[in-house]
């Protein structure tokens, strides 16, 4: 099937390694033309040297008030056009409610919420009929992840930003999105197992809960990802998917 993804304009945030790379990799392949970002600019340039010619990489931080403004600038300067963003960041420190500080806290909410709200709405100032805003969210969405507790307050609080956003843009013809991923196999999920202090059987336990019984890969992920932020996708607003081997078990 044809996504309809050729000479499209996508942003991809936090997308040096992980599930926005896996992301911005597939729209890329598909023929689109991707911004890849990072707090890190050489690691950002290298990402998008992989992805090919149609892609840009550029240092940002979520966190910075003026990123999201000069990434949307960006895209216009680049291609001339911006047609949807992924918001993906990495994080937030793990840690249960004792464990984590004042700090951490705020840190959080700068990158995972309030830099998520300020690039969508630089993004929704500009985009057009048929454009898209993804969220990277969690299954904690749901329901809490124990050793996240910061990842537990913030994810779902987005996830009502985002279907508000939904239905304020929905008759300009915006689509927004929020995919859920569990347990994909990449460093945030080997770091969470590994804080257990047995890796392999911390995994072990987590996939025998999942119905399809192993960790989802990156590459499963960013296909799910793409798909929903394409125009094969276009009748999709303000949903949420998981995307977690059938860990949640509902609708």
């Amino acid at each position: 099937m044809d996504l309809g993804l050729k000479d499209r304009v996508y942003i991809v945030t936090g997308a040096t390694r992980g599930l926005g790379n896996a992301t911005a990799r597939v729209l890329a392949d598909d023929g689109a033309r991707v911004i890849v970002t990072g707090r890190d600019g050489e690691r950002a340039e290298a990402a998008a040297a992989e992805l090919g010619p149609g892609a840009v990489g550029l240092a940002a931080d979520n966190a910075d008030p003026a990123s999201a403004q000069r990434l949307v600038d960006a895209a216009h300067e680049r291609f001339g056009r911006l047609d949807g963003i992924l918001i993906s960041v990495g994080g937030p420190a793990p840690g249960f409610v004792a464990d984590n500080t004042d700090e951490q806290w705020q840190s959080a909410f700068e990158s995972v919420f309030l830099g998520a709200v300020r690039l969508a709405r630089a993004a929704a100032a500009v985009l057009g009929e048929g454009g898209v805003i993804g969220f990277v969210l969690s299954g904690s969405v749901y329901e809490p992840i124990a050793g996240l507790t910061i990842s537990n307050g913030l994810r779902p609080g987005l996830a009502g930003f985002a279907k508000s956003l939904a239905d304020e843009l929905g008759p300009r013809g915006i689509r927004v999105v929020g995919v859920l991923p569990a347990r994909i196999d990449t460093d945030r999920a080997r770091e969470l197992d590994a804080r257990s202090g047995d890796a392999e059987a911390s995994r072990a336990a987590h996939e025998a809960l999942i119905p399809l019984r192993r960790y989802g890969t990156p590459e499963e992920f960013g296909r799910a990802a793409a798909f929903l932020l394409s125009p094969a996708a276009s009748y999709l607003t303000g949903i949420m998917l998981p995307v977690d081997g059938g860990s949640r078990h509902g609708f």
